[in-house]
Order: C-alpha cells, then structure tokens, then sequence
C-alpha cells in the first residue's frame, strides 16, 4: 500500500512539473511574438502590427479603426524609452473571448512623454502561432 502511494505521489509530481514546463514554454513562445509585434507599434508600423495580428483581433477591429486608434494612443506618450516584462499569466479562459489558449503580458514601460505606463499585450494561439490578440496602454 505505502508502496503505490508513493508511486502516485512522483506521478503527480511529475506531472505538475511537465505542466509547469508546458505553460512556461508557451509564455516564452508568446512574449517572443508579443516583442516583434510591439516593435511594430514602436516603429509606426500600424498596418503591418494589424496585418500580424490573430484572427480573433481582426474580426473585432478594421485595419483603419486600428491605425486611428493606436496613433490616438501611443502618439502622445512619444517614442517607447525601455520596456520590462512584470508579469505573464496562461490562460484557457478570458471574459469577453472564446476559449482558447491565451497568454496575458504586462510590461512596466517608459516612454518619451509619460515615465510610467503599464502595456497589456494578450498573445493568443492562433493557426498554431502565437499572435496579439488584444492590446491596452495606460
């Protein structure tokens, strides 16, 4: 008995540790895509950080709503001076968003006009690739 008790205890472990490694790979995967596509909005690019977009993005937003409002927002704080990971949560679950598989991004960000804002960047799995589904600076 003590025997397969302790069994099913290292395959729980194991298990929690192959999960962890799991969700841990895919913050990665989505802070690597969230880094390009936010080097697009620092470069200006607004169309091609649309064009680069999930899918679930682009449904919820045109191509010229989106260059109105992301210049409306970034271009008064001027151009992005450092920006630094704080927090990343794996989701499977968002309000407002089809279940799928999500990562949510904080980023403690200066820039040239506000020394302090917080970036919200939601990667999500779409066509088996990581892209920004949803965006927030404030």
């Amino acid at each position: 008995m003590k025997i397969k008790a302790k069994h099913i205890l290292l395959l729980g472990l194991i298990l929690v540790s192959m999960s962890v490694h799991a969700s841990e790979d895919k913050i990665r995967n989505a802070d690597q895509a969230a880094g390009k596509w936010l080097a697009l909005i620092d470069g200006l690019q607004y169309q091609d950080s649309w064009d680069q977009a999930a899918s679930l993005f682009k449904q919820q937003v045109s191509t010229d709503n989106w260059r109105q409002s992301i210049s409306a927002a970034r271009q008064p704080l001027g151009a992005m001076i450092s920006r630094k990971l704080v927090s990343a949560t794996y989701a499977t679950s968002l309000p407002g968003a089809p279940d799928g598989e999500y990562v949510v991004l904080q980023y403690q960000t200066r820039f040239k006009f506000k020394k302090s804002a917080v970036e919200t960047v939601t990667p999500m799995l779409d066509n088996k690739q990581w892209r920004v589904s949803g965006y927030y600076v404030r």
